[in-house]
C-alpha cells in the first residue's frame, strides 16, 4: 500500500518514513503525489485540539491525492504553563522565515517563560495525534503516542528539530537533541503513534 504522509514538515517526514519503512510501507509526500502548496493550507490548524488539526489536515491531503493519507499534529505540554504551547508549539514565538529560525525563536521563548523554575516545574510531555483515512466512506482512524520528560535550561545536542535540544526524555536520560535517530524514534510521541498506525494497516 502506499501512503501519503500529510506533512511538508522534513523532519516530521523523515521519522515517518523512517519508522513505516521498517513495517514494510511505502511513504510518499506531498510533494511526490503532486500536490502544490497552497495557502489554504496555512489554514488547517484551526481547530482547538491534536486530534481536529489531524483530521483537517488528513482530510484535506486526502481530498487532494486520493490516497490513503495520514496526518499528525503534535506539540510540547509543559505542565506548569498549562499545557502550553500545545497546539500552537510551532507558532508560539510568533516568528517567521527557515524551519531553524523559527525553532530557535520557540526555544528562547520556552526558556524565558521558564526562568528560575525549579525542575518540578519544568516537567513536560510531547504528544502527538495521528489521523488516518483510508478507502471513500470510511471514518478518521486516530492514533496517539506520548513521551514524559524535564524541560532543561541550556539545550544539549544538535539533532531532531522543534523543542527537542531542550527536552530531556525520561525513558532516555538524554535530549532528543542528542539521542540517534533510531533511539529517539523508538519511544518519542510519534515514534508510538506511528507504531501503533503501523500495526492497524498490518491487520
Amino acid at each position: 500500500m502506499k501512503l501519503l504522509v500529510a506533512t511538508r514538515n522534513a523532519g516530521k517526514l523523515a521519522e515517518a518514513r523512517a519508522i513505516l519503512a521498517d513495517a514494510g510501507i511505502e511513504t510518499v509526500s506531498p510533494e511526490e503525489a503532486g500536490i502544490a502548496w497552497s495557502p489554504a493550507e496555512d489554514l488547517l490548524e484551526s481547530a482547538e485540539t491534536f486530534e481536529g488539526n489531524a483530521r483537517r489536515k488528513a482530510e484535506y491531503f486526502w481530498k487532494q491525492s486520493g490516497l490513503p493519507t495520514v496526518a499528525d499534529d503534535s506539540g510540547l505540554e509543559v505542565i506548569s504553563l498549562g499545557g502550553a504551547p500545545g497546539i500552537r508549539s510551532r507558532r508560539w514565538a510568533g516568528a517567521e522565515g527557515p524551519p531553524a529560525e523559527v525553532d530557535a525563536a520557540n526555544n528562547r521563548e520556552l526558556l524565558r517563560r521558564l526562568i528560575g523554575a525549579p525542575d518540578a516545574r519544568r516537567r513536560a510531555r510531547y504528544r502527538c495525534v495521528l489521523a488516518l483515512i483510508r478507502p471513500p466512506g470510511m471514518r478518521a482512524e486516530i492514533f496517539e503516542g506520548s513521551c514524559s520528560g524535564t524541560i532543561l535550561t541550556t539545550p544539549r545536542g544538535t539533532g531532531g528539530f522543534g523543542y527537542d535540544p531542550l527536552f530531556l526524555a525520561d525513558q532516555l536520560g538524554q535530549t532528543f537533541g542528542e539521542a540517534p535517530a533510531e533511539e529517539k524514534n523508538r519511544i518519542s510521541h510519534r515514534g508510538v503513534a506511528l507504531a501503533k498506525l503501523a500495526h492497524a494497516l498490518a491487520l
